[in-house]
């Protein structure tokens, strides 16, 4: 797939197909994380991948709005330092954002829905899991092939439209009459 349709086509995905996603796929996403850009280029995350059945299901009670978790391919625990500083969290969860969003739009590529969840309870997730005190897990990056039917680019996404999102120069600036860039 190509990048744009890659973006196109991502979307959230809470319901999957029982497939596995094949080892090379699975380890292709997660070097697109790996890859992602990171503050000072200090690479603050560790990946903890999910495939079992069983642990699966114990992962989605980390919180109330993962039941999504249990029935995945594979789920990412994205995996930080616990920080002190507001501006160094801040850091990490843009970092963590890049990514994975990083992953996600490689999942779409190789045809892998992906959706994501917060973690409430980081005592089970530990005990889950296995980090250590000092880091904590946000969030999860919950990935398998949706039950509805492939990927493909979505034509009318759940988007505000572009030029109540786009400010050119300042807020509130004339939009530029071209998108010819950003394509259909």
């Amino acid at each position: 797939m190509e990048t744009w349709d890659a973006i196109r086509s991502r979307r959230d995905v809470r319901q999957f197909e029982d497939r596995p996603i094949p080892r090379d796929d699975l380890e292709l996403i997660l070097e697109a994380g790996r890859r992602a850009p990171s503050s000072s280029n200090q690479q603050r995350w560790d990946f903890v991948v999910v495939t079992d059945r069983g642990q699966l299901r114990e992962l989605s009670r980390v919180w109330r709005g993962a039941q999504h978790v249990a029935s995945s391919a594979a789920t990412v625990a994205l995996v930080a330092p616990s920080l002190e500083a507001a501006r160094d969290r801040e850091s990490v969860a843009y970092d963590l954002g890049q990514a994975t969003m990083s992953m996600m739009i490689m999942a779409a590529d190789r045809g892998v829905g992906s959706g994501h969840s917060a973690v409430a309870d980081q005592e089970l997730a530990r005990k889950i899991l296995g980090f250590p005190q000092d880091r904590f897990c946000p969030f999860l990056i919950v990935m398998g092939y949706p039950a509805d039917g492939p990927l493909r680019p979505l034509r009318r996404p759940n988007r505000r439209p572009f030029e109540e999102v786009v400010h050119w120069g300042h807020w509130g600036g004339k939009r530029v009459p071209t998108r010819a860039a950003a394509g259909p």
